[in-house]
Parts: structure tokens; C-alpha cells; sequence
């Protein structure tokens, strides 16, 4: 059930290990635009925060036998065993109406830490699986997520036919396989294309093409369930 009758709450996942990189002020840029669009946001730095990515062993129980993760994660929620700072990142994920991950493409893919958060953080049993099925039938069906982030290329080399290929390409496993695939539905991307190859000038207007994008996605996400 969406909590959009009252303020609705963002989730910004954010993956850069510079707090001075672009991507970060990109990051903080879409935050404000989501308060000034009347959301609560909720921010979480992964490099900042420490987050640690792998998904092991050790942050359950006991195990006989063979180790099976999603098991493991079934049977932690189930006897309300699951590791601390993963339900706490779990509740947050689970009280937002909208999902963002903040990152740089980094090849072709998300960085490490943000791969890792959503293997520790997209808890079977909890978001999917268990009492909950796949896609329409996931957790989170119902809610917004959308990816924000940068490139190393630019954007006529992410065209199709372009010298790295279809960003939509790219972005499928991720849209499909992880959003989609927990229930979200999955709003446009907002892309800066080469951010390290821009003057000062250039990415202070790709700033405020950023804090255009996103008032739109907030605007089509809040519409979206009246």
C-alpha cells in the first residue's frame, strides 16, 4: 500500500567514494529537487556509511550443510533473525514510495558496493519470495524506482549504434532483473553523460537539467496512483 495519500518518502541509494565527485553533487542536487516536490528523502551513502557488500555466511546463524543465501535469508526473516544493519536498511527501503540509485556506470554495471547492497538488502522473503511472488506479485509492486548517474562516455557513443552500444542494453539487467523483478515500477533514468569532460559552466547547467528531470520523475510518480 503507498503511502502517497501523505508525504510521500524517496530512498536515494548513493554509491561514490568522492564526496566531491559530480556524481555526488548530482546526488544532492535530485535530493533537493525530491524535498522541493514535497517528498521526504532519505539518504543512504554507501562508501560514506562503510557499507560492507558481501553477502556471506557469517551475518546469519548456524548453518548445517551447504550455505544457500536466499535459504538463509528466508529463514531470518521468518524467525526475525536477520542482521541488524541489513533490517535497518531493509525498513528504510520498505517505507519508501520511491527508490533511487545514485552511482557512476562503472562497466557498464553498478559499483560493487551498490551490486552488494542490493544483494544483502533485496532480502527473499521479505521484498520477494516466501509469502510474496515475483514481479506484479513482489513486495515492492506498487512503488517507483529509477536509476540516476553518470558516464565516462558520451551520450551519442550509448545510441544504438553508437561505438559502446544501446544504453537500454545496459540498463536491462538491472531495470528487469532487479527493479522490476521485486515489483517496482521503473520510471525513465536520468543519465549526464561525461561529466569529466565538461567545463565548469557545462556541468552546472547539466545540474540544473538534473533538477529538471527529477521534478518530472517526481511529478509522474506521485500522479501515477490518484
Amino acid at each position: 500500500m503507498s503511502t502517497f495519500d501523505a508525504a510521500p518518502t524517496a530512498l536515494i541509494v548513493h554509491a561514490h567514494p568522492e564526496p566531491h565527485s559530480f556524481s555526488t553533487a548530482q546526488m544532492a542536487t535530485a535530493a533537493q529537487a525530491l524535498r522541493d516536490a514535497g517528498y521526504r528523502v532519505d539518504v543512504l551513502d554507501l562508501y560514506s556509511d562503510a557499507w560492507a557488500p558481501t553477502l556471506g555466511r557469517e551475518e546469519f546463524g548456524p548453518v548445517e550443510g551447504h550455505f544457500k543465501p536466499q535459504a538463509e535469508q528466508q529463514r531470518a526473516v521468518k524467525d526475525g533473525t536477520l542482521d541488524a544493519v541489513v533490517k535497518a536498511h531493509l525498513d528504510r527501503l520498505l517505507a519508501a514510495d520511491l527508490l533511487v540509485l545514485s552511482f557512476p556506470l562503472w562497466w557498464f554495471s553498478l559499483p560493487a558496493i551498490l551490486k552488494g547492497w542490493v544483494d544483502r538488502v533485496f532480502v527473499m522473503g521479505a521484498v520477494f519470495g516466501g509469502e510474496y511472488g515475483l514481479f506484479g506479485d513482489a513486495a515492492l509492486a506498487g512503488k517507483r524506482a529509477m536509476l540516476l548517474f553518470t558516464t565516462g562516455g558520451s551520450g551519442e557513443s550509448f545510441q544504438p549504434g553508437g561505438a559502446l552500444g544501446a544504453m537500454d542494453d545496459f540498463l536491462f539487467h538491472i531495470h528487469r532483473g532487479m527493479l522490476e523483478f521485486v515489483g517496482y515500477q521503473v520510471l525513465s533514468p536520468v543519465v549526464t553523460h561525461a561529466p569529466a569532460r565538461m567545463t565548469d559552466q557545462e556541468r552546472a547547467a547539466a545540474l540544473d537539467t538534473v533538477q529538471e528531470s527529477i521534478a518530472l520523475a517526481a511529478a509522474e510518480a506521485r500522479t501515477a496512483v490518484h
